[in-house]
């Protein structure tokens, strides 16, 4: 993660006593939070989903990609120091090795659940119960495709094709 931090040279740092909420479940805040220092915990709902101190993780990423409200709160569980990009869509456009880095990172986030996803397939097929369907949850995951895109700036079509 040593070079994801290498691109937060000069960037805003702040510092988060433990229990301070970083991102909250269910807002928009358009930030961009990269650990320096410390443990903070991953909660959805009441459930803490992961507890992270490896300093370079991320969090905010799928809320500012997706332009839709953060799916989890994140709360510093120690001493938390962070780099903070208030603008997160901007700096992620302006720093592609970034921007690849999350592309890699959601990309095995994904394969790590399809392949749980596979593995209560094959242990639940044919029950009539709740745990029968994940194939078509599986299916939905597949075959969801998202249809726009735009080019960036500079990058406009040729007007000439």
């Amino acid at each position: 993660m040593a070079s994801i931090l290498d691109n937060c040279v000069g960037a805003a740092r702040q510092d988060f006593a433990p229990g301070t909420i970083l991102l909250s479940e269910g807002e928009t805040s358009g930030r961009l939070y990269i650990l320096a220092e410390g443990t903070v915990e991953v909660l959805r709902g009441d459930t803490q989903v992961a507890l992270v101190g490896e300093a370079g993780a991320v969090f905010g990423e799928m809320s500012v990609l997706l332009n839709r409200p953060h799916t989890a709160t994140v709360r510093a569980a120690s001493p938390t120091s962070v780099f903070v990009f208030e603008d997160a869509e901007s700096f992620l456009k302006s720093n592609p090795e970034i921007a690849f880095f999350l592309g890699k990172l959601l990309a095995e986030r994904l394969n790590a659940a399809t392949t749980y996803l596979v593995d209560l397939k094959r242990q639940f097929e044919g029950q009539g119960n709740h745990l029968g369907m994940v194939g078509e949850v599986l299916e939905t995951l597949i075959h969801q495709q998202h249809e726009e895109f735009t080019l960036g700036p500079g990058n406009e079509a040729d007007p000439r094709l």
